[in-house]
């Protein structure tokens, strides 16, 4: 009986700090759930509002699908809006180079970043970082950048596509 007591009293006060400790233990260097905001992704214009989509102006970081995908839905079906070329995208403008940088709103660890352009990987960086510079391979025009972000624990990858006007 007292024995019983004894692990239900653990149980209880294992129960009730374990939110303390999350709050209180310093958070890791590597994140979760994430999209690209600038520049602004086709994602963060849903969000903002640039461009009316579906669902996913309410999360913009749950683009999230297997990895080694090419489509900015990440093969999600609710986020299909992403993939619709006609619609009004608002291009960047940009020179040879540019700069991608995340927001992150979770957690999680990363494998790696990649970038492309028609499926032509034009850059590839590993680690935590939020900000990746990438040349963008002598292209000019209107160009569509598909920026991936490979987490390292699980099958999957996060999507984000981005319209740019390459001077």
């Amino acid at each position: 009986m007292k024995s019983s007591k004894r692990r239900l009293a653990a149980l209880v006060a294992g129960v009730g700090i374990a939110p303390l400790v999350t709050v209180v233990l310093p958070a890791t260097s590597a994140w979760a759930h994430g999209y690209v905001s600038s520049p602004p992704s086709r994602q963060a214009q849903c969000a903002q509002q640039v461009v009316q989509c579906g669902e996913i102006q309410w999360e913009p970081q749950s683009v999230e699908g297997p990895k080694g995908l090419q489509s900015c839905s990440g093969g999600n079906s609710r986020f299909a809006d992403l993939d619709d070329d006609s619609k009004a995208w608002k291009p960047t403008s940009v020179g040879s180079s540019v700069t991608f940088n995340w927001t992150f709103t979770a957690h999680h660890s990363t494998r790696s970043y990649e970038y492309f352009i028609n499926g032509r990987s034009i850059g590839k960086f590993g680690g935590n970082g939020s900000s990746h510079t990438v040349n963008l391979g002598g292209v000019t025009g209107r160009q569509k950048v598909l920026a991936v972000w490979n987490i390292a624990d699980t099958a999957n990858a996060f999507y984000a596509c981005v319209d740019l006007m390459v001077q």
